[in-house]
């Protein structure tokens, strides 16, 4: 392949359309996704999902393929030098890559690698970081705040890191920070509405709601779940946490249950991953704001990662549909003042 091959992120090549079938590119890009399958004839190959920070996408890599060998030495969370030509399989994206070379932990080192390989919130992580602190410190039930205190100072590093997901919401860099932050936010802004949610309980339960992800996930550039995060899952991690310090600041068991019961439900629904439904008001609150800020994460993170040219954004799992991008052209101008009487 000759030298001038373009080294393109993955928005740019998301920016072809079919007209550029064939055109040689170079990427460098994470691993984010390797699963083995075997296809009807007995041929083992990889569905595979390769990125950076501006995006991924998905392609599948046979066995007789050049680089299957290299991918598979590699591994989720590896890091490689790709090469190939554009190609789209029903509509999207999926390249056909000739060869693949994994990068060394020394070429990761060189300024300006890590940067670009690894999405990361648009929020600064420190003023998210205080803000979060802030909140802690601003619950007023001592043994309450203690409680959600105990857990930060057990899981604070990891949990500021963290994504907030695999691949549905939030899911990069300092996503779990930031989705906590924002619910947070929402809660103080919608909790004069409705005043049979007890305040400091309900910040609490979304403070600590997703605390387990901190557990559940690992990986410093592809994340995935850890042994823990597969045997007993964020919802059933957290509640472990919650329980732990809860106990140990001394808080009355009636409060205790309560938050306990908030990490339990927050899912909303068994089948998204609940262990019950939400059966006190601040849970019923807690529930609604986690849906309602997933949803607008990702929304939110679609039109960061929109072509300009493009009306609709692929179809969005957690929403069920693809979304439209396309920005509405600014209002008119203000009518001038009438004149006076």
């Amino acid at each position: 392949m000759p030298e001038e091959t373009p080294v393109l992120v993955v928005r740019e090549l998301k920016a072809f359309d079919s007209a550029a079938n064939g055109r040689l590119f170079a990427s460098l890009l994470v691993i984010k996704k390797l699963t083995a399958k075997t296809a009807s004839n007995g041929n083992m190959f990889f569905s595979l999902e390769l990125g950076d920070r501006t995006g991924s996408f998905s392609c599948t890599i046979f066995g007789d393929s050049p680089v299957f060998d290299v991918l598979k030495g590699a591994g989720e969370g590896g890091v490689v030098r790709v090469e190939g030509k554009i190609d789209f399989y029903q509509g999207r994206l999926s390249p056909r890559l000739a060869r693949a070379t994994v990068l060394a932990e020394a070429d990761l080192s060189a300024p300006g690698v890590l940067e670009s390989l690894v999405e990361i919130a648009p929020e600064n992580s420190a003023g998210l970081w205080q803000e979060l602190a802030a909140c802690i410190d601003a619950l007023r039930h001592d043994e309450l705040r203690q409680t959600v205190r105990g857990v930060f100072e057990e899981i604070g590093e990891t949990f500021r890191w963290s994504p907030a997901a695999v691949a549905m919401h939030h899911a990069y860099r300092h996503g779990l920070l930031e989705h906590t932050v924002h619910m947070a936010r929402a809660c103080r802004a919608l909790l004069p509405l409705y005043p049979e949610v007890e305040p400091d309980l309900a910040l609490a339960g979304i403070l600590l709601h997703d605390t387990g992800k901190a557990i559940e996930y690992e990986g410093t550039l592809a994340t995935k779940r850890s042994r823990r995060g597969i045997l007993q899952g964020h919802v059933v991690l957290g509640y472990q946490l919650t329980r732990k310090h809860g106990i140990r600041a001394k808080l009355d068991a009636d409060r205790l249950e309560r938050l306990e019961h908030i990490i339990l439900s927050h899912q909303g629904e068994p089948e998204w991953g609940a262990a019950i439904y939400a059966a006190t008001p601040e849970a019923v609150f807690v529930s609604m704001i986690d849906n309602l800020d997933a949803k607008m994460g990702m929304v939110q993170r679609a039109l960061r990662q929109a072509d300009a040219n493009d009306e609709f954004s692929e179809r969005l799992p957690g929403l069920s549909s693809p979304l439209l991008t396309r920005k509405l052209p600014p209002p008119p101008p203000p009518l001038p003042p009438l004149p006076p009487a």
